[in-house]
Formats: C-alpha cells, structure tokens, sequence
C-alpha cells in the first residue's frame, strides 16, 4: 500500500520541483494538463462500459454521488455559515476581471463538457468492446494509470509556478480559515456518508478528499477503488461546483466566507470569476489562496486515505 502510495506521489514531487520561467513552456503545461484530464476521463468512460449490468451501475452511480453530495454540501454548508459569522470579509461587486468569463453558463458549460467526454468513452466501450472484448477495458486500465502518473506531474508543475509564494499563503488568515473549515467539515461529511453508502471509513474519507476538483478526484479514486467508484467521486466535486455556481450570487453579499469556501478548490479557477464579479476585487485573494491550499492538499490527502 506505502509503496503504491509512493508510485503516484513521486510524480507529483517531482512536477513540483520543477520552475518554469518560459510562459510558452508554462502554456504547454496546461494544455497538457487539459488533454491529460480529457483522455483519462475518456478512459474512464470505457472502463465504466466494461462494468457488467451497467444500467443498475449508472443508476447506483447517480443515487450514491448525489446523496454523497447533500452530506458533505449539508456539513460545508453548516460550518462555513458559522465562520462566515466571525470574518469579515469586504464585499464590492463594482469591478469585474479583466477578460474573465463571468457568464455562468459559459463557466458551467466547462464543466459540463467533462460529462460529455465520460459518456463518449461510454459509448465507445459499449460499440468496441462486443468486437475486442476484455483486452479492451485491461488496455484502458493501464493507458490511464500511465497518462494519471504525467497528469500528477504536470499539476505538481504547475502548483510550483502558479505565482502563489507560500509566505502569502501563510499570511492570508482569510483563505486559510477558509480552507481548513471546508477541509474539514468535508471530511466529516464523508465519514458519516461511509456507512450510508456502504464504504470503509477511509474509502468514505477519501471520496471526500477532492474538495471539488473533480477532474482530479475521479481519477485518484478510479484507479485505486475502480471506475464505479471514480465516477461517484467525480459526479460528487462536480456538483458542487454546479451549486457553487448558483450560491455564489445568491449569498456573497452577505455570507462571503460560505460563498468562497463552497467553491472549495475551484475557487482558484472556475468559480473565481463569479466569485469577483459579485464580491468584489477584495475577496479574489482569498479565493485564490483557499482555492490554492487545497488544490495542494487534495491529491495527497487522497492517496494517503486509500492507503489506510
């Protein structure tokens, strides 16, 4: 188990230790990071047509990510409206982002996209596999633990040239409460959520562990716990992202701490732009540093939690 841990952890150490100080080398990396994502996704899909009666399998795997997503959301939702009570965060719609896209549905629209590739890869194992069979979805499984292994690389590249040094990281008490209280009221939401979906305590602890990135928690979990399982996880930091995007303007205004911290991870990237446009310049820092902490903290904490 350690030493299976330590297989996908050295890529990401390695990533990490690498400074990029070409930004045409920088936007290699994130291209990469982008296809990457698509084709594991993709295989992902394939494994899932490989599953026998994969009606019932889609239909537990909707029931159980949506039920693992009211309990985690209802835990986040509680414990960030308790914090959002005892920070004071400046909230100021005046400004928007340079450039960003600040339509939610063009920033769902990325999201949803990723859906659409699982269903291709679903689609194309129904069609090919009646012709080739188990060699198919064995193939699948190890093209996608070799593609996993330069994602893993290429994030931990990234999170070293992102421009986020550690001593702002460290000093931003905002973003850092922030990403504690969801880091961990998810975790409790996953515990209690384990034995209503039938998993070990770790396995429940996990699924929880990807604090919405969902193009990185599917994929962690479906090559440990197999594709079923992945796709639960992915289906569960998905739609917390989905719902962030409806709460973050609902709620901002008054709850600003609820309304970053929900985000979890995205809040860094996809749901930041909504994050601005609708509270202000002064709450991008926080979001990006809370988004920051755990984009870091989630893959390892996963690896870890399956090793247990």
């Amino acid at each position: 188990m350690l030493s299976g841990l330590l297989i996908v952890l050295l890529p990401l150490v390695l990533g990490y230790l690498v400074r990029v100080r070409h930004p045409t080398l920088m936007a290699g990396i994130n291209r990469g990071v982008n296809v990457s994502i698509y084709v594991i996704l993709l295989l992902m899909g394939i494994s899932l047509a490989g599953l026998d009666d994969l009606g019932g399998k889609l239909t537990q795997l909707g029931g159980q990510s949506l039920l693992l997503c009211v309990v985690i959301s209802a835990c986040n939702l509680a414990a960030l409206a308790w914090l959002s009570r005892r920070l004071r965060l400046e909230v100021d719609a005046s400004r928007a982002v340079a450039g960003a896209p600040t339509s939610k549905l063009a920033a769902m629209a990325g999201s949803l996209s990723l859906i659409g590739v699982v269903l291709a890869g679903v689609i194309f194992g129904l069609v090919a596999g009646g012709a080739l069979g188990e060699p198919l979805f064995a193939w699948a499984e190890t093209l996608s633990e070799w593609v996993l292994y330069a994602l893993l690389a290429l994030i931990g590249c990234q999170l070293r040239n992102s421009g986020m040094p550690l001593r702002q990281i460290l000093l931003n008490r905002f973003g850092l409460a922030i990403a504690s209280v969801l880091a961990a009221s998810s975790l409790i939401g996953g515990l209690l959520a384990a034995p209503l979906l039938d998993l070990r305590w770790n396995e429940g602890l996990a699924m929880a562990a990807g604090f919405g990135w969902y193009s990185l928690s599917g994929i962690l979990i479906g090559d440990q716990l197999g594709p079923l399982l992945g796709g639960i996880a992915f289906l569960n930091d998905l739609f917390r992202e989905l719902l962030a995007f409806v709460l973050i303007p609902l709620i901002i205004q008054r709850h600003a701490a609820l309304a970053i911290g929900y985000g979890g991870a995205t809040s860094m990237d996809f749901t930041l732009p909504v994050i601005q446009q609708h509270g202000g310049v002064a709450c991008v820092p926080v979001a990006v540093v809370s988004g920051f902490i755990l984009s870091l903290l989630s893959p390892p904490l996963i690896l870890f939690l399956l090793t247990l």
